[in-house]
């Protein structure tokens, strides 16, 4: 899940359309209550913050630490004009990155994978055996084949393979998938999706790779 925080309603509801016609989850601020928010907001939701977008709001140069305190989740200015002073305070105050606006979203999702991969030295794409799987928005290949999945479960997979090796549960892959603030969509939607994704991976392997324990949660086997 992406945060945006601007002044404006219409830009964090413009980018939080955009981000999901990408099938990327998120949730827009006013700084006001971003700040409430990320003061009280428990650690298993914080958790499923992939990147804050901050945008135009007073004071701004305020929020990286005020983020830093509570994630390690990239920060990415947007600036509406170019101003080299501005960018080299945002950049003095602590964001990973400042771009300018116009941007596509799907550049902001390439530059997020981009920080974190210099941040946690983390591949742009993972083999466990025969599958490969990228985090840049393409589909994985298993036996060197591209498995075409939609985009849930595929976002489902990413996350397994990103926490291989460990149990999660359904709250914590619904959060990832559809953002902690998703109230029209059941967290019951997860089974449907893993229980569709174990089955193309059953299909092509002859043995489901993804292991379930009721109450628990669901974990990917290290190697396939």
């Amino acid at each position: 899940m992406l945060v945006i925080i601007d002044d404006r309603e219409i830009v964090t509801s413009g980018y939080t359309s955009r981000f999901d016609s990408e099938g990327v989850s998120s949730a827009g601020f006013c700084p006001e209550d971003f700040r409430e928010w990320v003061a009280t907001v428990a650690e298993t939701d914080l958790g499923a913050v992939e990147a804050f977008l901050l945008g135009d709001c007073k004071d701004r140069q305020t929020y990286p630490r005020m983020i830093r305190e509570r994630s390690r989740a990239p920060v990415i200015a947007m600036n509406e004009t170019p101003s080299l002073e501005q960018t080299l305070d945002l950049f003095a105050a602590g964001v990973d990155d400042v771009v300018r606006k116009p941007i596509h979203v799907r550049e902001i999702l390439a530059r997020v994978s981009a920080i974190r991969r210099r941040h946690e030295d983390e591949a742009q794409s993972i083999e466990l055996g025969e599958l490969r799987v990228f985090f840049d928005g393409r589909d994985p290949e298993l036996k060197g084949n591209v498995l075409v999945l939609p985009r849930r479960e595929r976002r489902i997979l990413e996350y397994l393979v990103n926490n291989r090796g460990r149990r999660v549960s359904k709250a914590q892959i619904f959060n990832a998938i559809y953002g902690i603030f998703d109230e029209n969509v059941e967290e019951n939607v997860v089974e449907s999706h893993i229980s569709k994704l174990r089955k193309k991976l059953r299909r092509q392997l002859g043995y489901d790779p993804i292991n379930s324990v009721r109450y628990l949660g669901y974990r990917l086997d290290g190697t396939i």
